[in-house]
C-alpha cells in the first residue's frame, strides 16, 4: 500500500469513528502493519488539509486522533445542534467532577469530606454519562470504591491527557483574576 492510499484509508477511519483513532485501533484495520506509522500519516494529512484550506483539522485527543472543525466555523456547528443534545451537568456534578479530576483516584467519603454534602446523586450522574469510572478499591478499612475520570471525559473536554489541565494553582489564579475584574 502506498502513502496516498494509506492517507485515504486513515481519513475514512477518522470520519467513521466517533472516538479518537488510536494506533491500536488503526492497526486492527489491516492484515499486516503498514510501512508508515499512524503519526506519519496524520502529519501528511495535516499538511494536506492546511495546504488545501479545509474547514477541519486533526487534533490529538485522548491518546488518539480526531477530526475537529476549525474555530471560525464554531458558530455554524453550534447552530446545527440543539441545546438539548448538549451534555449538561448540575453544579453538584461539576464540583464532584472537578474534585475527582484533580484528586483521582478518590473515594466517595473523601469527595464528601471536601464538598461537605452527600455526593451519591452527582456520582451516579457522572457514572451514567461515562465521565468517571470505578477504578479499584481503597486499601483502608471498608475497602471503599475509588473513582477516576475516563477517556470520554478527555474527549468531552478536548484534552489529550490530564496533564493538559491547568494546575490547581493556575486555576485558582484565573478564578481570582476573573472575580477581581467583576468588582
Amino acid at each position: 500500500m502506498d502513502k496516498s492510499e494509506l492517507m485515504q484509508i486513515t481519513e475514512a477511519l477518522l470520519i467513521a469513528t466517533p472516538e479518537p483513532l488510536t494506533e491500536a485501533r488503526f492497526l486492527q484495520c489491516f492484515d499486516s502493519a503498514p510501512d508508515i506509522s499512524l503519526d506519519e500519516i496524520i502529519e501528511a494529512l495535516r499538511q494536506f488539509y492546511k495546504e488545501s484550506d479545509r474547514a477541519f483539522q486533526i487534533f490529538k485527543i485522548a491518546n488518539g486522533y480526531q477530526l475537529v472543525t476549525n474555530k471560525e466555523f464554531e458558530p455554524f456547528v453550534k447552530r446545527l445542534y440543539t441545546r438539548s443534545s448538549r451534555l449538561r451537568l448540575s453544579q453538584a456534578a461539576l464540583e464532584t467532577l472537578a474534585i475527582i479530576t484533580y484528586r483521582q483516584p478518590i473515594s466517595r467519603m473523601e469527595i464528601e469530606a471536601i464538598r461537605g454534602v452527600s455526593s451519591d446523586s452527582p456520582l451516579r450522574t457522572l457514572l451514567e454519562r461515562h465521565l468517571i469510572e470505578i477504578r479499584g478499591r481503597d486499601e483502608g478499612p471498608g475497602r471503599a470504591l475509588l473513582y477516576r475520570t475516563t477517556t470520554e471525559f478527555l474527549q468531552y473536554f478536548g484534552l489529550n491527557s490530564l496533564q493538559d489541565l491547568p494546575k490547581l494553582r493556575e486555576a485558582r489564579e484565573l478564578i481570582q483574576d476573573e472575580d477581581e475584574s467583576l468588582v
